[in-house]
């Protein structure tokens, strides 16, 4: 089947398998920052953007993405590279298996949620699994990042 999408602002056009999952399609266009973890929908991983809202590439078809944009940590370096610094400062990388589907996940929560609460930031995030740290360096990474341009008083 065909299939025509822009993946990290290029446009492309695809033949592909009906039932090529999103996470398979993005990897073949160089997109390595898509993990597989879980392959059940469960670890937050293969986190990618369709049409600005995070989803679980292991659990689309490639197929659902015709006619829209998709984004992947690629598509997002500067944005990425500027949370990441936050979360080496915190200890918060660990081995970093788990860092790109949770900064995918950090950068939508900061575009659709404008000051959140605590309890907020641990709902959004609560899809992606790390296995080697007790998520509290992460949350002060993106707490810090969320107040980055905070007015201190």
């Amino acid at each position: 089947m065909k299939i025509h999408l822009w993946l990290n602002g290029k446009e492309i056009s695809d033949e592909i398998s009906p039932d090529m999952p999103l996470l398979e399609y993005v990897r073949t266009k160089g997109c390595y920052s898509v993990k597989r973890g879980c392959e059940t929908s469960n670890c937050g991983l293969c986190t990618v953007w369709m049409n600005k809202k995070p989803v679980l590439s292991c659990s689309v078809l490639a197929a659902r993405a015709d006619g829209k944009e998709i984004v992947t940590l690629e598509g997002v370096q500067e944005r990425a590279a500027e949370f990441g610094t936050y979360l080496a400062n915190q200890g918060g990388e660990q081995c970093g298996f788990c860092n790109p589907g949770f900064i995918m996940n950090v950068l939508a929560m900061e575009d659709e949620l404008n000051n959140p609460t605590e309890e907020e930031i641990k709902a959004y995030l609560s899809g992606n699994l790390c296995r080697c740290s007790g998520y509290e360096s992460q949350l002060r990474a993106i707490k810090n990042y969320l107040n980055r341009n905070r007015d201190i008083e």
